[in-house]
């Protein structure tokens, strides 16, 4: 019958059925809640699982094939959200939260070796175990190649076993322990929302609109030009209003200051005292006085770059005052309204404040470019330019004194360093990274739909049987693996560091390298910072991974 057919005998069809079908069963199951909670795309690995278990298998190459290329599609939509915004959150709690994942990691494998100790079990048995308990193949495979360098020839198949015994549940420990975390703590999430809002308030709702009266003698006199050069401040003012006529023009280098002039700037609250002190006086006057004064012909018009052309350039060098006649006030880029000093490179995408004349402003949507239906395009060049230099970064072996083989980073690490560095630094080498959110998001899920389909279609032959041959103790180990640490950590890091659970759930689904776990927070969250701090600690997690799983086999040598 050509249905069995079809479903039993390997072909591209076949396989394009499986993963098709096991990954729409999986969704659709995903809508159901327990208690309130989905496992979400989870269940794409469980229905994965019953598939193959009943025969319905994929070949070894296209599993391996779709398991990773699905996981670096995942790894490196994660590493374009959280590219603009992550060396700023490194730098503001990235080695604590470093530290917690390296505990996690030790914690796991000190757990590991406990239970061997205690049990008597194979304590390569149970670094297969430790290994699919934390969801981590890198770890597997060097573990695996530290066994045959030592010994010639193939790896023990009891690695591979332990991992496959214990990788499911694993993934579903991480999950449960995140949702642990929330009920020990009775987190509320819209209070959580909300102190996230207030404590990572973006530069966007700091920026202000301020006018100044000048009465500072030291500056009447003196033109705009020579106030920054003796100030070193890059002071972003945009109109004047001459004390004697009352008239507003736009404010360029060679504009002089007299007394009583009035000035119109943005700048971050921080700074405002400072102006204050330069120029005069801070007036109770906003932009909409301003833009309904008489005497005002200019308007504040905001405009998308969308020409490739500016990608990389530096604000400074458009030298849009003495060309135009214009003056750009903020560059709004990915939520977040930049200040636009010279020295800022411009984006595609960027949308910029720009003030002049009617006919001056529109004079500047030519260069510019204003046309939004030009970012609807996806830049693929660049994605795909990532993804090769992120695969060639993750397979570079780096050697450290006294191991028996190199280190990778592997095919997640390296497309996420390169993902994060190319969304920071692309546009300095003229580099089109800006990807519409909706973009992302559909790279997103169907990477992470393809790795779970592909690890459950993978993981149940012989699944059962193995749990009732005496691995049902693999999986209790592996469980405890996984769950004690991700709570013990998870607790430390609320009570003593005081992180909100946001972070705390992008925490453990790094250091435990789990991309579903990460898709789960993802979706409780409904912001950016649990990806955050998953790319925060993710590559040093995997160094970490890696050298555990290396220095654990030497030791059951």
């Amino acid at each position: 019958m050509w249905f069995t057919n079809l479903l039993f005998t390997p072909g591209v069809a076949h396989s394009v059925l499986l993963i098709a079908a096991t990954i729409a069963v999986g969704l659709a199951l995903s809508r159901i809640k327990i208690g309130g909670v989905s496992l979400g795309v989870t269940w794409v690995l469980f229905v994965g699982i019953v598939a193959s278990h009943f025969g319905l298998l994929l070949d070894n190459t296209t599993s391996h094939f779709v398991k990773e290329f699905g996981l670096i599609l995942f790894i490196y939509s994660i590493g374009l959200q959280v590219g603009p915004s992550f060396f700023s959150s490194f730098r503001t709690g990235g080695i604590t939260l470093n530290l917690l994942a390296t505990g996690l990691v030790l914690l796991g494998a000190l757990t590991a070796y406990i239970i061997h100790v205690v049990t008597g079990e194979d304590l390569c048995a149970m670094i297969g175990v430790l290994y699919g308990a934390v969801t981590n193949t890198p770890g597997l495979g060097a573990a695996q190649q530290t066994y045959s360098d030592m010994h010639g020839g193939e790896a023990n198949s009891i690695f591979a076993q332990g991992y496959a015994v214990a990788y499911p549940l694993g993934v579903v420990g991480i999950i449960l322990s995140i949702v642990l975390i929330r009920y020990v703590f009775r987190i509320n999430m819209d209070k959580e929302q909300q102190l996230y809002n207030i404590n990572n308030r973006r530069e966007s709702e700091s920026l202000q609109a301020v006018t100044l009266e000048v009465t500072n003698d030291a500056v009447v006199g003196k033109t705009m030009a020579e106030v920054q050069r003796l100030s070193g401040r890059d002071i972003v003012a945009t109109r004047l209003q001459h004390s004697d006529t009352e008239d507003i023009v736009l404010i360029k280098g060679e504009t002089r200051f007299s007394q009583g002039d009035k000035l119109f700037l943005v700048a971050k609250p921080s700074d405002v005292e400072a102006y204050a002190m330069i120029f005069g006086r801070k007036l109770d006057i906003d932009q909409q006085a301003w833009d309904k004064d008489k005497h005002n012909e200019l308007v504040s018009e905001r405009i998308v770059v969308t020409n490739n052309k500016l990608q990389g350039k530096r604000l400074g060098d458009l030298n849009l005052r003495a060309t135009f006649h214009v003056t750009i006030t903020r560059v709004k880029r990915a939520g977040i309204d930049l200040i636009a000093v010279p020295s800022l490179i411009l984006q595609l995408g960027d949308r910029v404040t720009v003030v002049g004349s009617k006919e001056n402003v529109h004079k500047i949507e030519g260069l510019l470019g204003n046309s939004v239906q030009r970012l609807d395009h996806p830049q693929l060049f660049s994605i795909f330019l990532g993804i090769t230099l992120g695969v060639l970064l993750g397979s570079l072996p780096i050697f450290f004194p006294g191991m028996p083989v190199p280190v990778k980073l592997g095919l997640a690490g390296g497309p996420l360093i390169v993902s994060i560095l190319l969304s920071c630094y692309g546009p300095k080498f003229h580099i089109v990274t800006y990807t519409t959110a909706s973009a992302k998001l559909l790279m997103r899920e169907i990477g992470i739909s393809l790795f779970m389909a592909a690890v459950g279609l993978g993981a149940g032959d012989g699944f059962v049987e193995t749990v009732f041959n005496g691995g049902y103790w693999w999986v209790l180990y592996g469980f405890i693996i996984t769950f004690l640490p991700c709570i013990i950590i998870g607790i430390l890091a609320r009570v003593v560091f005081h992180r909100s659970y946001f972070t705390i759930a992008g925490m453990i689904s790094g250091a435990t390298t789990d991309p579903p776990a990460l898709a789960y927070s993802n979706s409780i969250c409904g912001n950016d910072q649990a990806s955050v701090a998953y790319s925060t600690v993710y590559p040093l997690t995997m160094f970490l991974r890696v050298l555990v799983a290396q220095v654990l086999v030497l030791m059951a040598l």
